[in-house]
């Protein structure tokens, strides 16, 4: 984490370009795709409905393909997580952002919290992708949001992300330090949920993310003003 702000012409790479609306078409999502290999995003983040297409329409542009499993309530039984991220990954997901189970979050439950991570760490490893957590902040105190970074930890997840943007609340600065504080420097920490400006995306970085979601990203870049609540 540094102090010093990230320049425009590098937030990109940072940058998972963002699209998880259930009534997104063909179209939309093909344009979301144009659109990150322009301007060299890091990864397009989809529904995994749309991953194929994804992948079919990113190849050879250096950006990756995300996708996001237990979304948005993270409701879902692990082993049910677990099936729907292989699917992705077969589908040709780079990356997958799983939702955990808030009720255990909620309850202080770290050793459940683990086993449900575990379980979906497992077979996207496996299919040599990477896993981010999504512990959904804005539903948990200080010492809950510690309590899922720990257990994203022990179960060997890549990074922890702050939110869906589905739930209410999205990323803060403060969540953002304090999930770095946790994980410690070799965890990657993604921002996502109300990151509109250039000036949201480098104050997370400040903060210590080393991945931000958002739907604005071309207005990010532009040192513009997005409007999309993701």
């Amino acid at each position: 984490m540094s102090n010093e702000a990230v320049a425009p012409a590098n937030i990109a790479s940072y940058i998972d370009h963002t699209l998880l609306k259930p009534e997104a078409s063909e179209a939309d999502i093909l344009k979301v795709c144009a659109e990150a290999a322009e301007y060299k995003f890091k990864s397009v983040c989809v529904n995994p409905v749309w991953v194929k297409t994804v992948t079919k329409a990113l190849k050879g542009s250096g950006v990756l393909t995300c996708s996001v499993i237990g979304f948005p309530l993270g409701a879902t039984p692990s082993d049910v997580k677990a099936f729907e991220a292989r699917g992705a990954v077969l589908d040709g997901a780079d990356e997958i952002d799983m939702v955990i189970n808030m009720a255990s979050a909620r309850a202080n439950d770290q050793g459940a919290l683990v086993d449900d991570i575990k379980a979906v760490a497992e077979v996207v490893h496996a299919g040599e992708a990477m896993l981010k957590v999504i512990i959904e902040t804005s539903m948990l105190t200080d010492e809950q949001k510690v309590i899922a970074c720990q257990a994203a930890v022990e179960a060997g997840a890549d990074f922890v992300k702050t939110s869906t943007g589905f739930n209410g609340g999205g990323a803060t600065v403060e969540d953002v330090a304090l999930m770095r504080k946790t994980v410690g420097p070799d965890l990657g920490v993604k921002a996502s949920g109300g990151v509109r400006s250039l000036a949201d995306a480098q104050a997370m970085i400040a903060a210590g993310a080393t991945r931000i979601g958002a739907s604005s990203g071309i207005a990010i870049v532009k040192g513009e003003q997005g409007s999309s609540a993701y």
